[in-house]
């Protein structure tokens, strides 16, 4: 006979997926159709890191379906733009010339800082603010980049006019752990709820004209990175994602599509013990919790919430 699962035993397998990865794990995980959920540490906040592009792709889509903004318009990343080391543009040695909608996919499909900071100068920060509050977000980080990182080196002491990362170097790792930017509760952060709330909102066409909302699922559906989320799900099911990280923190949300149409919503969020470098086993756990909660909201059964 087929035994129905505890409540508990969603909350116990997540804390072994966490704790055999070394890892600090929060979760929250929606059925988009029937709204029954799971929730792991769901409502504590969390440095959200390079999930913040996602409403800023809102941001783009809306005010292009609204005729507002060109999709084809062509825009010039600079140096002012590019912090280097990054990925895409950021990295580039020369201007780069693109159109609003490649901005917005550069900064989706391969976390782009330089196309996301070109595509919030386009857009205002005023604009993409306004947005996170109206979508219940209010404490997503929000602006340039480099806007968000002076602050960092300012406690760092870090000279922004010299080599920034022989600098780091010499940090050690008791101040990059004691940063303002990575503690949730002093600095821009969001929940593992809020998070699916917004990707639900995207998915049911609730955050903005329906042209909007397809367009960022689309985008979000061309990320190339596919060792976290999607690493947790068989070939056949679709995931659109974005992933994001910085030092200590690792995560993904996005929304996995089965065959037979079943929608989910899925936020983790890692604190993991190293700073910087791979993390194999972390990102195999974000998978692999990923995975854990929707088999249970796939199964019959209740909710639960931890």
């Amino acid at each position: 006979m087929h035994r129905r699962p505890t409540a508990d035993e969603p909350a116990a397998t997540f804390r072994s997926v966490f704790d055999e990865a070394h890892v600090e794990g929060f979760l929250h995980a929606r059925d988009l159709d029937t709204d029954r959920e799971v929730a792991f540490r769901a409502d504590e906040p969390v440095i959200v890191a390079s999930l913040r592009k996602i409403p800023v792709a809102l941001a783009y889509a809306r005010e292009a379906a609204a005729g507002r903004l060109d999709r084809a318009a062509r825009h010039t990343i600079t140096a002012d733009h590019r912090e280097g080391g990054g990925t895409g543009t950021d990295s580039c040695l020369h201007d780069v010339t693109m159109s609003t909608r490649d901005l917005a996919f550069f900064m989706l499909s391969m976390s782009d800082n330089a196309a996301t900071d070109k595509l919030m100068e386009i857009l205002g920060t005023d604009r993409v603010r306004a947005l996170v509050t109206e979508l219940g977000c209010p404490r997503l980080p929000v602006g340039r980049y480099h806007d968000l990182w002076d602050p960092v080196w300012a406690e760092l002491g870090i000279d922004t006019d010299a080599d920034i990362d022989a600098q780091l170097e010499q940090v050690g790792e008791e101040r990059l752990r004691g940063l303002a930017m990575l503690d949730p509760t002093r600095s821009a952060s969001g929940t593992p709820r809020q998070i699916t709330s917004l990707l639900t909102a995207i998915w049911r066409d609730r955050a903005g004209p329906a042209a909007a909302c397809a367009e960022v699922r689309d985008l979000m559906g061309r990320q190339l990175s596919t060792h976290r989320l999607v690493a947790g799900f068989d070939a056949d099911v679709q995931v659109a994602a974005k992933n994001g990280s910085l030092w200590g923190v690792l995560n993904e949300a996005g929304v996995v599509e089965y065959p037979d149409g079943c929608r989910y919503a899925v936020a983790v969020f890692l604190r993991t013990p190293a700073l910087t470098g791979r993390d194999p086993a972390a990102d195999a756990a974000i998978g692999r919790a990923a995975r854990t909660a929707v088999d249970h909201l796939r199964r019959p059964g209740p909710a639960t919430s931890r």
